[in-house]
């Protein structure tokens, strides 16, 4: 039974150290193939459009959304399982979801004054 401890030990230090490079990698991968389809179309004389980065305000709504929502799940689902086992432990594990919370509401504050200051200019 040792042997099969040791087996998952190496597994978990595998898979947390090799998911994120493979995630690193495809996400290069990914960026260097459009740079050079980009150059590739602009050898061939072709017009490429920019694509304009999202805005501050855009980008603090989205991370305000996913954090929330993400947030709200997680304590759901952590509520669903401490309402269904009746164990306390669960709800202890929900209440870690007021993290993700606090920052998506945050965020969801920095974009109401990013937009309140862009009208007021």
């Amino acid at each position: 039974m040792s042997d099969l401890g040791g087996i998952t030990g190496l597994a978990a230090v595998v898979l947390s150290l090799g998911i994120p490079m493979a995630l690193m990698y495809t996400h290069y991968r990914v960026k260097k193939l459009k740079a050079d389809e980009r150059m590739a179309a602009i050898a061939r004389g072709v017009a490429v459009p920019f694509e304009e980065p999202l805005p501050p305000a855009a980008r603090s709504r989205k991370a305000a959304i996913l954090l929330i929502s993400g947030a709200i799940g997680f304590m759901a689902a952590f509520a669903a399982v401490g309402a269904i086992e009746s164990e306390p432990g669960a709800w202890a594990a929900a209440a870690f979801g007021l993290v993700p919370l606090a920052v998506g509401l945050g965020y969801l504050l920095d974009f109401t004054l990013a937009r309140r200051e862009a009208h007021s200019q």
